[in-house]
């Protein structure tokens, strides 16, 4: 049988859709490394206390745990670090005016 192709979500933080109201919805990338990637695809991550930032015109999320991967060594990562959100210029201009004048929050 072949291997199935395509996306899988491997995150979702349902959480947010009840403790606030969602207007926005944005996908979004994130800037990774090689032990954070496997510790997802084995389905851990936890981004109930997860926010967003910006700095230096970029947009960071903070608060996401994920847990070092079991099989790694000193290159693991460490859980609680920020990560970077990949989005297009255009986006993250509409994001942070929205953030600046009306007082929006951005949650993963």
């Amino acid at each position: 049988m072949p291997k199935e192709s395509g996306r899988k979500v491997v995150a979702t933080n349902r959480k947010a859709r009840h403790d606030y109201l969602v207007l926005d919805t944005y996908e979004a990338g994130i800037a990774l490394m090689g032990t954070e990637v496997k510790s997802l695809r084995e389905g851990h991550a936890s981004m109930v206390d997860g926010f967003c930032t910006f700095y230096n015109d970029e947009l960071w999320m903070e608060g996401i745990h994920i847990p070092e991967y079991n099989q790694g060594s000193w290159t693991n990562h460490s859980a609680r670090r920020r990560r970077k959100l990949l989005l297009h210029r255009e986006e993250l201009n509409k994001i942070s005016v929205k953030i600046r004048e009306s007082g929006f929050t951005v949650v993963p």
